[in-house]
């Protein structure tokens, strides 16, 4: 197999490409390279990660021309002599992975969140149908470009035998003028990597909230929300959704109270370690997918719980 080359522009996300790679490789001796683009600090992150990092210095490259850096990475790509290019699955990267597809001439999936060498082909394990069913799905040309989902795997562990190396690519000319930056305005709440979320559905009222946000705060989580929550009632910044429209997360423990489980919804979260789940309907499927299911008034269960916790 040719190697397999990573490349993000997301620091928490890198890592989870490397692990993904690696499993990808197989141990079969397949060459993983890694690669960063004016970043010197991610380069060295992932080489003490055990990567092969090439960097690429270029200031005529941004990160937010997409354009740009799907000729980089496609010149790296071949001079590298990578048949398999793993992306993350952000915003960006979504977009990246099909400017790239098209120079290399690949097959491309988006929001992959298992992967599978088979016969020398790479089999994607994805979302489909908004989210109701989890498809395989084998991409048959000989190239391949993955954009995988956050957190589908764990960021590589620390250890030796990374390096960092220069990488010279010829930059295309510019298509996005840089102007300015500002940070958007948000909490800017990492609901991702959060290990415990409490979250709250249309089945709980805005007065119930402070009590919900003081039981995460005690458990060392974050408040989360179904999309209505936020979008309709506004009760939540959009930051906050859980699901399809918002974040797919991995904790270890979800508090589910007042969601009625619709697959736009539990798509986010049907990866949680522990999923508790409080609601007055008994047929609610929220409480069908949940290892723990109570069928109660959600205010009445988070007063009692939160007497319980202190």
């Amino acid at each position: 197999m040719a190697a397999i080359l990573v490349y993000s522009d997301h620091e928490k996300l890198a890592p989870e490409l490397l692990t993904a790679a690696r499993l990808l490789a197989g141990g079969k001796g397949t060459g993983i390279k890694a690669v960063a683009i004016n970043n010197a600090a991610l380069a060295q992150d992932l080489a003490g990660r055990g990567a092969e990092t090439c960097l690429i210095n270029d200031a005529a490259i941004l990160a937010a021309d997409t354009a740009a850096v799907a000729s980089a990475l496609c010149q790296a790509a071949e001079k590298l002599d990578a048949a398999i290019v793993l992306l993350s699955s952000d915003r960006r990267g979504k977009e990246l992975a099909g400017r790239l597809a098209q120079k290399l001439g690949a097959g491309s999936l988006a929001d992959v969140s298992g992967l599978k060498a088979e016969d020398g082909k790479v089999q994607c394990t994805r979302n489909t149908l908004g989210g109701a069913t989890v498809a395989v799905q084998q991409i048959e040309t000989d190239k391949a470009v993955i954009a995988l989902a956050a957190r589908s795997f764990e960021a590589a562990p620390q250890q030796a035998g990374g390096k960092v190396s220069e990488l010279a690519v010829a930059a295309t000319a510019p298509s996005v003028r840089l102007i300015e930056t500002r940070s958007k305005a948000s909490e800017a709440v990492d609901l991702q990597a959060a290990e415990v979320l409490v979250i709250v559905g249309q089945g709980v009222g805005k007065e119930d909230f402070p009590v919900a946000e003081k039981i995460a705060k005690i458990l060392g989580g974050e408040i989360a929300c179904s999309k209505p929550v936020a979008t309709d009632k506004k009760w939540l910044p959009e930051d906050r959704i859980i699901g399809l429209s918002g974040k797919k997360c991995k904790p270890q423990l979800a508090l589910i109270f007042g969601v009625s489980g619709q697959v736009q919804f539990t798509v986010g979260i049907r990866d949680a370690s522990t999923v508790v789940a409080v609601n007055n309907d008994e047929n609610a499927f929220m409480l069908q997918m949940a290892d723990y299911a109570m069928v109660a008034d959600a205010k009445e269960v988070l007063e009692e719980l939160n007497r319980a916790l202190g």
